[in-house]
């Protein structure tokens, strides 16, 4: 058969092509392609999607994490926790914020914050300020503002514990739900099911285009159900200005672009369709490769729904692996290979191999499949029989 593709956006697009050429007229005949009415209302559409108050458009995911940690009240020296194995972003819109990231190690089954590591570092390595109610460092005597815990690879970090304790210490939960868009969570706490993006102070997601809703470039919202918040963002995304030339503050030029947001609008539609094929592809791998020996499948708890934006398998032999499966045409890719605190870009952090050693295991271990909502039963076989074969060698020589 023809080669599997990791990700298929130009089937998706070809799916959609009239409904977008009609935006693209309206929004042409409208002239208005900065804000305006076309932005207004992917916000609102998109807010009711993450079932929370406001929703904010802007530039990029990484506008919108640096903007709702600014919006939320993150000052500059402040200390922000989060998770080494993400995308860079993640820890860049903390730095750009002003303030310093601190991360701690993740969950073994679900790669996504782990609770319980998360209380043991405030636990150890901070102290309770009694003049200000603060939460401190122990080594650098900085307060600390908040927690970002990364929704991986479509499924939600275990919020309920977090935000337990973010409240017992003062810290403010900002979500990077930027791989997210339309996972669930079940709340142990109030027996209900929540969505990515209505859980923490605020939530930034990525409309980035291999995202499970992706613009046709760079795009990004902010949503929160803080009326503050959100009104921070939108000053923030506009150089600052409350009206035109009155400029409160010195903010940034990240804007959502109409253009973009018609297309989000149009595909926001959509979404909750392509969510359980993405659930269906999860599944049939399941069936394909559960009896596999040598080869892991994502862990989905009882309290989550994943929407699958990535397809992430462990194996001892994963880079081998990738290798075959590229001789074989099939896509994969690698989320992430190389943790934060062992980047470059984040040396003077101090971290040295060994700090995070569940997350280190994981950079070793871990490979993408394909996963689309297009993705057929031959292509899924197709990877399953290559998996199969791979495997099925090594284990004879060893």
């Amino acid at each position: 058969m023809d080669s599997v593709p990791f990700l298929d956006l130009k089937a998706l697009h070809e799916e959609l092509g009239d409904e977008i050429e009609e935006m693209f007229r309206a929004c042409m005949s409208s002239a208005q392609f900065c804000g305006g009415p076309m932005v207004e209302e992917f916000e609102n559409e998109f807010a009711r999607f993450c079932s929370s108050r406001y929703a904010v458009g802007v530039g990029s995911g990484t506008d919108a994490l640096r903007f709702a940690l600014i919006a939320a009240g993150v000052k500059p020296g402040d200390i922000v926790l989060t998770v080494p194995n993400t995308f860079i972003a993640t820890a860049e819109a903390v730095s750009q914020a002003g303030a310093i990231p601190v991360f701690v190690d993740v969950d073994e089954r679900t790669a996504c914050m782990s609770p319980e590591k998360l209380t043991e570092y405030l636990e150890t390595h901070c102290y309770h300020d009694p003049i200000n109610g603060s939460t401190v460092s122990k080594i650098t005597h900085k307060p600390l503002r908040a927690v970002v815990p990364v929704h991986l690879y479509g499924q939600t970090a275990d919020m309920d514990p977090i935000m337990a304790i973010a409240q017992k210490y003062n810290l403010l939960v900002i979500e990077d739900a930027c791989q997210a868009h339309g996972a669930e969570y079940f709340s142990r706490k109030t027996q209900t099911w929540v969505k990515a993006g209505s859980m923490g102070d605020a939530s930034a997601f990525s409309f980035y285009p291999g995202k499970n809703l992706g613009a046709l470039g760079e795009a990004g919202a902010v949503t929160t159900n803080d009326e503050k918040i959100a009104s921070g963002v939108r000053v923030i995304r506009d150089h600052g200005q409350i009206k035109k030339y009155l400029h409160q503050i010195e903010g940034f030029n990240g804007r959502l672009d109409a253009i973009q947001a018609g297309v989000l609008t149009v595909k926001l539609r959509h979404l909750k369709r392509w969510n359980e094929l993405r659930r269906e592809c999860a599944a049939r791998y399941q069936e394909l490769i559960s009896m596999i020996a040598g080869v892991e499948l994502p862990y989905e708890p009882l309290w989550a729904r994943s929407v699958f934006h990535l397809y992430v398998v462990q194996t001892s032999s994963r880079d081998t692996l990738q290798n075959f499966l590229t001789s074989k045409g099939i896509g994969t890719g690698l989320h992430y290979p190389i943790p934060l605190h062992l980047q470059e870009a984040y040396s003077v952090l101090g971290y040295k191999e060994g700090s995070f050693p569940v997350c280190e295991h994981l950079s070793k271990h871990l490979l993408s499949l394909p996963m689309h909502p297009f993705l057929t039963l031959e292509q899924q076989q197709a990877v399953a029989y290559s998996l199969r074969l791979f495997l099925e060698q090594v284990n004879q020589r060893v």
